[in-house]
């Protein structure tokens, strides 16, 4: 039985699933080469059934998530989510009336499902999906559902606390579940008028940054502010956790307002501490709560919030944390995913799947990968006996390297496959790829890949795997001059953890050790700040020329650019 799970919102994408296998899932932004596409996932829907080789026929069932008001609204006139898409990515002049446009947003973001909305848009991508010759029965999925879905079936537990905290999404912001023997329940939820992803996206609004996309920033720059005790915070009281809830004392468009007040007269970083610092004292409380409440020690987690790694690092430290586990694709990009294991948990009651690695998407075959080099004239290639052992001797040498190989990463996260690669501890590699090919700004860190079997000497407080990238750890005091350009202000990092899954990158990082003394790379992922990571060669090799970048990896190919100097 082969299951469709479609998202047609913010970060649009699909994934395809049979049985408890994960065949294929990817987003949209891959193929459109526009950033966090908002538009139904045709392409996505495409490479699936392609890389499946199944026919569009075969679908048995379509899962979507998401049946809220607004989002049906846009699905019956998808010229408002392209023109919102154009105002939140910029891609356009400032509006006369854009603090109203805001207002509008926020005035709307308590209004959940109403009667017929899950009606009108099932009819609707019925409609698309019957386009590309899919005419399988369409079924609707909560938001939180989906999420939640995401993190408990593909964490591993066999018993787990589970916890979503988003923006908002079919009227909820957070929801408290367990997974006790094949069974997810759901306990608690927390409004979308109590949003605390609400809060932080305004925030990340006011600072002139773009919400749904800029949240990373935000935290980055909270770090370069003085530190101060949560009783001078002046966001303090506009939250409070309690009995696994969390309550906003404002709505959110009084809420915005007042922000757009204190904003005014506090330098930025200051006011990114404070957001972080309240969305950190909210979320941990609601982690140690439902945790004490269900005596559970294995977390799995899911929605935007859970990108802020920050935070995360402090559920990881709480006393009751045996294990967290955040699903790679947290936010609103994974649902597709998450609304299809859904669907198979409720039809066919399978609620757990192998997911040792987040490569999804799809690879590129020998004689694909040499028709698109033929077409370059200013590049010269050949095959490698050893890619990983020679691209860890030009890095070790103080170049970077474009690093392409094997199937697709899921999610907004390069984990060795589509990676631009360099030594870990050169300030002048940092600021060169910041400035001359990331293109962004100079604080954002960058972060590291490791081989799993370093991660208590480089890192202190290890208490679990993270093959994700989606938790922050201290680095040891021992180990700060060779983590110096993948590690923040505040001495912590964001790693990868690498092992069997990966064997092509975990062998660079091995060779790399042999001449560093250390198994660290310096990874950041593969393409120009604002622009989809790489999905193709041909994606690499505009990036190549674009960045003027001297050497490519692909899939065992060496590509030297004759006009690098990089």
């Amino acid at each position: 039985m082969y299951i469709l799970g479609v998202w047609d919102g913010h970060d649009s994408g699909s994934a395809l699933i049979s049985d408890d296998r994960i065949l294929f899932a990817s987003n949209e932004e891959r193929y459109t080469k526009r950033k966090l596409e908002v538009a139904f996932p045709y392409n996505s829907i495409k490479a699936a059934i392609r890389y499946a080789g199944i026919k569009p026929s075969d679908i048995s069932l379509v899962a979507f998530p998401t049946t809220e008001i607004t989002k049906t609204a846009s699905r019956i006139f998808p010229f408002q989510k392209e023109a919102y898409y154009r105002f939140r990515r910029r891609k356009m002049q400032k509006p006369l009336l854009e603090p109203l446009m805001h207002i509008s947003k926020y005035s709307m973001t308590s209004i959940g499902p109403l009667p017929g909305c899950r009606f009108i848009s099932t009819r609707i991508i019925s409609r698309q999906l019957a386009s590309l010759g899919i005419k399988a029965k369409v079924v609707a999925v909560d938001h939180h559902s989906a999420h939640a879905a995401s993190a408990a079936f593909t964490s591993g537990f066999r018993n787990a606390l589970v916890i979503t905290i988003d923006g908002v999404g079919d009227g909820l912001s957070a929801s408290v579940s367990t997974l006790s023997k094949g069974t997810l329940l759901r306990h608690h939820k927390i409004s979308a008028r109590n949003s605390i992803g609400i809060f932080y996206e305004q925030v990340t609004n006011i600072l002139g940054m773009r919400e749904l996309e800029d949240e990373g920033k935000i935290m980055a720059m909270a770090d370069y502010s003085y530190p101060f005790e949560l009783r001078d915070n002046k966001l303090k009281d506009f939250f409070t956790a309690k009995d696994m809830d969390i309550r906003a004392r404002y709505g959110p468009v009084s809420q915005y307002r007042r922000l757009s007040r204190l904003s005014w007269s506090i330098p930025r970083e200051q006011f990114a501490y404070m957001a972080q610092q309240v969305l950190e004292e909210n979320v941990v409380k609601l982690f140690s709560e439902a945790a004490t409440k269900f005596g559970m020690h294995d977390l799995a987690y899911a929605g935007g919030v859970a990108s802020n790694i920050k935070a995360n690092m402090k559920i990881r430290k709480l006393e009751d944390t045996r294990n967290l586990y955040i699903f790679p694709h947290m936010g609103d990009g994974g649902i597709a995913l998450g609304a299809a294991m859904y669907a198979n948990y409720i039809n066919n009651g399978v609620s757990s799947y192998e997911f040792s690695d987040a490569y999804l998407g799809r690879d590129y075959r020998e004689e694909e990968v040499e028709r698109e080099l033929k077409k370059h004239k200013w590049i010269r290639y050949e095959k490698e006996k050893d890619a990983p052992g020679h691209a860890a001797e030009l890095i070790s040498k103080g170049n970077y390297v474009l690093w392409f190989n094997g199937r697709m990463e899921y999610g907004p996260r390069a984990l060795g496959n589509r990676s631009i690669l360099a030594r870990p501890d050169s300030h002048e590699v940092k600021d060169m790829l910041n400035i001359s090919v990331k293109k962004r700004e100079w604080y954002q860190p960058f972060a590291p890949s490791i081989l799993e079997g370093e991660a208590e000497r480089l890192f202190e407080e290890v208490k679990c795997r993270d093959k994700f990238m989606t938790m922050a750890y201290a680095v040891r005091e021992s180990c700060r001059s060779h983590m110096e350009s993948v590690m923040h202000v505040d001495s912590t990092a964001r790693p990868q953890m690498v092992g069997k899954e990966n064997e092509s990158y975990s062998r660079l990082i091995k060779k790399l050790k042999e001449s560093t003394g250390y198994g660290v790379v310096l990874n950041t992922s593969f393409n120009i700040h604002g622009m989809p990571i790489a999905e193709s060669p041909e994606d690499a090799l505009n990036t190549m020329k674009a960045t003027g970048s001297r050497y490519l990896f692909i899939n065992g190919y060496l590509i030297q650019n004759k006009e690098g100097k990089k």
